[in-house]
């Protein structure tokens, strides 16, 4: 059973309409890390849906979280808006100073991830959490969390370690500048909040309106029965030992309501640089992801992964082990007797495949490529036009007639790849017009030989990829050579290095005059 379909029946125990919800800080630029959360949700979204529930997908936005420090890419000006909600600052320039248009800071990162959301088929329902507390939503929570502070306040700290001084307050106001920074709880009398800034300036907070908010322990246990969350999964540094999912359970309980059940997914890694992050910036967009891989090939990447292993995501030669894999479940054929161990495996399998598609409850097999990325990727190479790549792949059996959408999709999108930064060197094919030093140096005269010979015995042979793969077998068993160096004496005299994509395939798409001259010149 694939992990969202487990827990939509454990979720369908509670008898209730189901809500997912996951959340997010719109604090700078958005990288693909954020989404496993919003994947993960959606995902048990999807499962509680195929399995008869009544669901719904919420995405909240925290804009009122506020602004906690001068992000590299804002300018200094941005320091008068430290502590203010995200929701009412104005979006940076692209010098990074604040600008006088009418699209607030949170809009301004959050509008282009919702639209690569869009892209690999994610539709919430998007609440501004700001909108809730203009609304008044969250008033009678507030009004309960003042009234039963101390209980609260010996929750976090019994619960996370902290120690919080005798006069905490489940509420910070915004003070004359809007900012919650410096500012002091004096009294409480409903609906206002009495405070004092750090200049001895005196007001009140209404709260009924977004004049100040919660805490973000008692804020997300408070939303999740604003929403009637029944399942909202969190980060490991969310669901760690004594972090902020296990507070809100009880600070949820004594509000009132029923805590969604605690489900800890763990981060996604850029390979070699330690986890994904905005101030750190070592991150890559969900835009720049989706130009090199298709939509359905990144949700598999979240949903081949259990929810508790990290993912290492591998912008370079790791794409195409998972893009192949991904082409090899969509062509399996899985019949005949099996174990129920293996009956297991393919179920699992099976819902990765459902869950990854765009377009929820299509069938798989309409994303099937019929190609894989390797062998795109060297035609992509080595082909100046995309007719080119297809007459190539109707010659060799892998397309008749038109190419299809996905097809040609990943055509577009390999060629992204190759262009940009991320794609791996050890990939990368620049055929050789002449013999170079590193063929001289890297070969003995044992693969001159062999080659020399190959040269020759390919004069007559059949120009397709069998016929060239069992000319090349036939020269290395009458030179008596490894045919590991064999290879290895190719791919120097055409790549100028020691590897590259299967021998045969490549030869195959090269011209077979231009090919011959150059190993007959070794």
């Amino acid at each position: 059973m694939h992990w969202a379909d487990f827990r939509a029946q454990r979720l369908s125990d509670r008898d209730v309409p189901q809500v997912i919800v996951s959340g997010i800080t719109p604090s700078g630029e958005f990288h693909i890390g954020h989404l496993r959360e919003i994947l993960t949700a959606e995902m048990i979204h999807r499962a509680c849906l195929d399995a008869g529930l009544d669901s719904r997908y919420v995405f909240i936005v925290d804009s009122m979280d506020p602004l906690r420090r001068v992000y590299d890419f804002l300018s200094p000006e941005y320091e008068k808006y430290i502590g203010v909600p995200l929701a009412y600052i104005p979006s940076p320039n692209p010098d990074g100073t604040p600008s006088t248009g009418s699209v607030s800071y949170a809009e301004y990162f959050l509008n282009p991830f919702l639209e690569s959301l869009r892209e690999i088929g994610v539709f919430p329902e998007i609440e501004m959490n700001h909108e809730a507390y203009e609304d008044g939503r969250f008033a009678e929570k507030i009004d309960e969390a003042i009234c039963k502070r101390q209980e609260i306040r010996e929750i976090i700290m019994g619960v996370s370690g902290r120690d919080l001084p005798e006069d905490w307050f489940p509420y910070n106001p915004r003070g004359p500048n809007g900012s919650m920074d410096g500012v002091k709880v004096t009294d409480y009398e409903y609906p206002f909040v009495s405070w004092v800034d750090e200049d001895g300036v005196t007001g009140t907070a209404d709260i009924r309106k977004a004049d100040g908010k919660m805490p973000w322990r008692i804020d997300w246990a408070a939303r999740w029965i604003i929403h009637q969350v029944t399942c909202e999964p969190a980060g490991k540094d969310h669901g760690a030992a004594g972090g902020s999912f296990d507070t809100g359970i009880p600070i949820c309980e004594v509000l009132g309501g029923n805590p969604p059940e605690k489900i800890v997914y763990e981060w996604i890694q850029l390979k070699g640089m330690g986890p994904m992050s905005s101030s750190s910036g070592v991150t890559i967009g969900p835009m720049e992801a989706l130009s090199l891989v298709p939509p359905e090939i990144l949700r598999y990447v979240i949903a081949r992964s259990k929810i508790g292993r990290h993912i290492e995501f591998d912008t370079g030669s790791a794409l195409f082990e998972i893009a192949d894999e991904y082409e090899r479940l969509l062509s399996r054929d899985e019949n005949g007797e099996i174990s129920k161990r293996m009956q297991t495996r393919i179920d699992t399998r099976k819902g990765a495949l459902r869950l990854s598609q765009v377009v929820r409850n299509s069938d798989p097999s309409d994303s099937f490529a019929g190609v894989s990325f390797r062998h795109l990727s060297m035609l992509a190479q080595i082909k100046s036009s995309d007719e080119e790549v297809w007459e190539s792949l109707r010659n060799s059996g892998h397309l008749s007639g038109n190419p299809s959408d996905s097809l040609a999709v990943r055509l577009t999108k390999m060629r992204n790849w190759i262009g940009g930064s991320h794609f791996p060197e050890d990939a990368r094919i620049i055929i050789q017009s002449v013999i170079g030093d590193g063929f001289r140096e890297n070969t003995s005269e044992e693969q001159k030989i062999f080659l020399r010979r190959l040269s020759k015995s390919l004069e007559d042979c059949e120009w397709s990829q069998d016929s060239i793969r069992e000319t090349i077998k036939e020269c290395t068993r009458i030179c008596e050579i490894v045919p590991r160096d064999g290879f290895s004496a190719l791919y120097w005299a055409l790549l100028g290095r020691g590897d590259g994509p299967r021998a045969s395939a490549l030869i195959s798409e090269m011209d077979k005059r231009v090919l011959i001259d150059l190993l007959s010149g070794v």
